[in-house]
């Protein structure tokens, strides 16, 4: 069949599974299995045998709702391409505003960055790619995740730049202090995880989603580290569920180390990112 045909046909049957973005994901689809040359780009182009039998395995797996990204093994964040696997969080394009934002804390010396939750390296990863002189520390509770983390960083060529400590979020105190601290915590409350989209319900780590009760457990955990973590002057960026906003800057408020909090939105206009820093 010409490649055409099988577009317009994959395009149909992931709209008919309810994927949103159906057009962009079989474009995807179809580079992952033909690469970006002439057999994409040419419409009387034509799938042989081997290659229309992937195509099919990873549409089958995309209709059942699992992730595209650990269809293909890897997602694009910030200027990176990453690997992904069910063991970790797939990067959303709304993190990019915390890594803008803590991008504001660094210059164009040396310094130190510690990201706890840290999953692919994804925030860590962005922000040593765009500051050649800064090193940096991830911090993860799952040995899976770090694997990743690891896998990515050598692929980055940044393994010399970056260290990964696994266990809780206090894990790196020792190597304190740092000039800017980042995290995506847990911030789904436990009552909502079964309202998400399938994608993230059922393929992703509960331990990178639930946030607890009120989803703002981890933050309740984090915030009393940060005068210990950080340098008097040293900046924090936080990523947050869209309606937590005043929660979290109340939250963040109570404690007497911290000041110049803010809360910082979106593309979308949604609350995304708390920031603040350390006195």
């Amino acid at each position: 069949m010409p490649v055409f045909k099988v577009r317009r046909a994959l395009v149909a049957r992931l709209r008919a599974a309810n994927i949103e973005d159906a057009d962009i994901e079989a474009r995807h689809m179809l580079r992952a299995i033909l690469g970006d040359g002439t057999a994409f780009a040419d419409p009387d182009a034509h799938l042989d045998e081997t290659t229309a039998t992937q195509l099919e395995t990873m549409v089958t797996r995309r209709e059942a709702r699992e992730p595209l990204s650990h269809i293909l093994g890897a997602w694009g964040f910030w200027s990176l391409d990453l690997a992904v696997t069910s063991d970790v969080l797939t990067p959303r394009p709304e993190t990019e505003r915390l890594v803008e934002l803590a991008l504001d804390a660094l210059g164009n010396g040396p310094c130190n960055i510690l990201d706890l939750g840290t999953g692919t390296g994804a925030i860590l990863f962005s922000l040593l790619s765009e500051c050649p002189l800064a090193r940096g520390v991830g911090v993860d509770l799952s040995p899976d995740a770090l694997k990743i983390a690891k896998t990515n960083a050598h692929a980055l060529n940044l393994e010399d730049r970056v260290q990964c400590i696994e266990g809780p979020w206090e894990a790196a105190l020792d190597m304190a202090p740092f000039d800017v601290l980042v995290s995506n915590p847990p911030y789904i409350a436990s009552t909502e995880i079964s309202t998400l989209e399938p994608e993230v319900r059922i393929y992703e780590p509960m331990l990178a989603l639930d946030g607890g009760a009120d989803g703002l457990d981890a933050y309740r955990a984090i915030l009393p580290l940060i005068p210990h973590y950080l340098k008097p002057g040293g900046r924090f960026a936080f990523e947050i569920g869209a309606d937590q906003g005043t929660a979290l800057l109340n939250l963040a408020q109570s404690q007497e180390n911290i000041h110049k909090i803010k809360i910082f939105q979106d593309l979308a206009g949604r609350d995304r990112v708390i920031c603040g820093y350390c006195r």
